[in-house]
Formats: structure tokens, C-alpha cells, sequence
């Protein structure tokens, strides 16, 4: 059976699509499936420099026809497989993003769950990986700029024929109108990501500061996906991941402090 195809999207730059992506990898991998992970922001690829690791293919050279994807892919920690991208200028203009179609095709026959990282914008690269997939999750942060690109991703992808599983709202914190934003969108909001400042370890956080709030967040966002990738569930009335411990203070003593909880937005 072939392997699911999730395209990870947003329309703005910076909202953590590669980071989110990543760690689904690491949760989803965890659970013994194999995940691979495609650079497919072309213009900015940064999945190998935020893995640290220094491939000697990539993508890009795949999408200029001069290698097979095989010699791209790059094993990183926690088990994952990605097909790094590379920075330069000429790399990029010599990428065509049609052929993303091949590369995705043959990645499904060899791995459970194909997932794709996308880049900013509303461009033919960005709009390739959309109608690709199976299935998009949509990243925003709160900022009122990044939500309404989503919200026009998220329309794009329907005129391409994607389907939206839901959106993730990243960086939250005890102020943030999750309300609010969840009624600018059609689709569920799947999880929302503690803006995690005390995760400082490098990326995966599911694999490095695996008792960080974050950490926790996107290992119950993956558990969520699973249902879909692997037995064919729906997420339309599926209950948000968000748990209020993660925006609870604590004062020196180590006592939560429960002013937290009751900020505008998160908690009603």
C-alpha cells in the first residue's frame, strides 16, 4: 500500500512549517512507521541546516534532472529520512517544481508517510505541493498578517483540488484569541503549539527536550495524524490539542500561578 502524502503549508514566511514538520517526522517515526521528510521550499531551504547536517544531494538537483531522488536522501537523527534542499541562487533557477510529481510519486512506494515541506507565498512552487498530497495541515502563528495568508493557502488549496485537514496555530501563549482565529478559518484547528522559550535544544524538540511543553504538543498533534495516515479517520470533529498546564506559570516555589489561565482568549 502506498504511503500517505501530508503537505505541511502556510502562506507567510517564518511560522514554523519546518519545524512543525519535523517534529511530526520524529513523533510519527517513533511510533515505528518510516517517515521521510522533502525540502520543497525552493527559493529558502533550511531543513538540512536546521537538522545540522551537510548533505551532499539534494532536491534541487533532482528537480533539474540530474539525479535520481535515491541520491538524495539523507538520514538524520531520531531515524528520519529527508531529501535536503540547497541555498544558492543557481540551484533555484535551475529547479523545476513539476517534477515534484515524480519525486512524491516514487517516495510514497518506499515510505509510510511522505511529508512536505513547503515554502512562503502563493507562488507555482507552492502551489505544486497542494495539490499533491493527500492531505494539508496549515501552519500560522497569532500574527493577524500570518493567519490571513493561511486562510488564503487554505483557498488555493482548494482550487487545486487539496484537501485541508486542519490548521495548527503556532507560538501560543496565555493572551492569544485562539477563539478568535479559529472562526477565521473553514477548517478544525488540530493543535495549538506552546510558544515554548524554554525549549532551547535544536530541533527535533520530540527528540531533544522531550518534557518540553512543545514537545509534548506536536507528540499529540502526530498521535492525531496517525488516525488518518494509517487507518483513514477524519478530523472534522476531532477535540483540539491544547492542555492549560502548558501556559501556567510557576512562581519561585514552584507553584503554578493561576492568573494565566485567565487571560483574554485561551481559556474562555
Amino acid at each position: 500500500m502506498a504511503g500517505y502524502v501530508c503537505t505541511v503549508a502556510g502562506g507567510k514566511g517564518g511560522v514554523g512549517k519546518t519545524t512543525t514538520a519535523v517534529n511530526i517526522a520524529a513523533a510519527v517515526e517513533e511510533e515505528g512507521y518510516d517517515v521521510v521528510v522533502i525540502d520543497a521550499d525552493l527559493g529558502m531551504a533550511n531543513l538540512a541546516a536546521m537538522l545540522e547536517v551537510e548533505p551532499e544531494e539534494s532536491i534541487h538537483e533532482v528537480l533539474a534532472g540530474g539525479n535520481a531522488v535515491s541520491a538524495a536522501l539523507t538520514d538524520v537523527q531520531g531515524g528520519i529520512t529527508i531529501v535536503p534542499g540547497e541555498q544558492s541562487l543557481e540551484a533555484f533557477a535551475d529547479a523545476d517544481p513539476a517534477k515534484l510529481k515524480s519525486v512524491v510519486r516514487t517516495l510514497r512506494n518506499a515510505y509510510d508517510v511522505v511529508l512536505v515541506d513547503t515554502g512562503a507565498g502563493l507562488s507555482h512552487e507552492t502551489t505544486v505541493p497542494l495539490g499533491l498530497a493527500d492531505g494539508i495541515i496549515l501552519i500560522t502563528t497569532p500574527d493577524d498578517v500570518a493567519v490571513g495568508d493561511a486562510v488564503k493557502t487554505a483557498e488555493l488549496a482548494g482550487r487545486v483540488g487539496g484537501e485541508v485537514l486542519g490548521t495548527v496555530l503556532n507560538r501560543v501563549t496565555a493572551e492569544t484569541d485562539v477563539e478568535g482565529i479559529t472562526e477565521r478559518f473553514e477548517n478544525p484547528l488540530l493543535a495549538v503549539i506552546p510558544d515554548d522559550v524554554g525549549a532551547t535544544e535544536t530541533e527535533p524538540l520530540v527528540l531533544n527536550a522531550p518534557d518540553s511543553p512543545a514537545a509534548d504538543a506536536f507528540r499529540q498533534l502526530s498521535a492525531l495524524l496517525t488516525g488518518v495516515f494509517f487507518e483513514g479517520e477524519t478530523l472534522e470533529d476531532a477535540e483540539t490539542v491544547m492542555e492549560t498546564g502548558w501556559f501556567l506559570d510557576e512562581d519561585e516555589d514552584g507553584d503554578e500561578d493561576d492568573d494565566s489561565s485567565g487571560r483574554l482568549g485561551l481559556f474562555g
